[in-house]
């Protein structure tokens, strides 16, 4: 039997030094919850995820620019309805001026309020935005809505908001102070008014679109994030067995230890 290297120790003590060692990056696993805690549990694992993280994170943020797009093209799309309304009142002038029993002062009062008309159209028109951006007066181009992870024309929704819907760009310039003139306006007000539609449709099939594509990046979203989790996240049923097994380990380790030392300790007293 050899004393001065007691060989059955120094075994026993790298047995418990590998339980505890499993033992504690088991306990945290479980209690981050994750399988993996840094590029030693898994590297390869470790990139998956953290590509997939990026991916999550990029497609969570491409809903939010939908869903920003929405809300300009319904800030749009709400200005239009009010257009809209406001062109209708001014049909009803233009037909009630046609009528051969008013008076010139007669039209005249109905031509001060289509006139206040059509300033307002234009007040809505040039005054509506979204975040600085105009809408409605021809002035905002064409904005690319982003709404997804790459750079492919696929990837972007275009609004166009090139088209001047003001009083001048919806071509209301008649007056109907005058039967003739009247005559002029309702030809000019339908259209404005089928202009008017046609943007609105025009918006509308936009919003659809970037509806569909916040429904679809929702749905990729949910399937990487639980792609993600089961390549990170602990298995806790597993983690906990496992942790069980080296608690017992850890348990025989020092017990053994403590046996292998008191082993030694009963030679040097029976030499002594």
């Amino acid at each position: 039997m050899r004393i001065n290297t007691n060989v059955s120790s120094i075994n026993t003590r790298r047995h418990l030094s590998n339980s505890t060692n499993m033992f504690n990056k088991s306990m945290e696993k479980l209690s981050s919850g994750l399988r993996i805690n840094r590029a030693g549990d898994d590297a390869a694992g470790l990139a998956i995820s953290e590509n997939l993280k990026s991916d999550i994170r990029a497609l969570n943020q491409a809903a939010r620019n939908a869903a920003d797009g929405i809300s300009l093209i319904q800030t749009a799309e709400g200005s239009l309805d009010e257009v809209s309304n406001i062109l209708l009142r001014m049909k009803e002038l233009a037909e009630q001026s046609l009528n051969g029993t008013l008076s010139d002062t007669d039209r005249g009062y109905l031509n001060a309020e289509f006139g206040a008309l059509k300033s307002e159209i234009l007040r809505i028109s040039d005054g509506v935005d979204f975040n600085g951006v105009k809408l409605l007066d021809g002035t905002g181009g064409t904005v690319d809505i982003q709404v997804g992870i790459g750079t492919s024309a696929s990837d972007s929704v275009e609004v166009d908001l090139g088209e001047d819907l003001d009083a001048v760009g919806l071509g209301l310039a008649a007056t109907i102070d005058t039967a003739t003139g009247a005559g002029s306006a309702m030809d000019e007000i339908d259209d404005a008014i089928s202009t008017v539609v046609s943007a609105r449709g025009d918006f509308g099939a936009v919003q659809n679109r970037l509806e569909s594509s916040i429904r679809n990046i929702n749905m990729t979203s949910e399937n990487l994030s639980a792609a993600n989790s089961r390549i990170r996240d602990v298995d806790v049923a597993n983690e906990t067995s496992s942790l069980t097994s080296y608690q017992i380990l850890q348990q025989a380790g020092v017990a053994m230890l403590a046996q292998a030392n008191m082993t030694t300790g009963l030679a040097m007293n029976l030499l002594g």
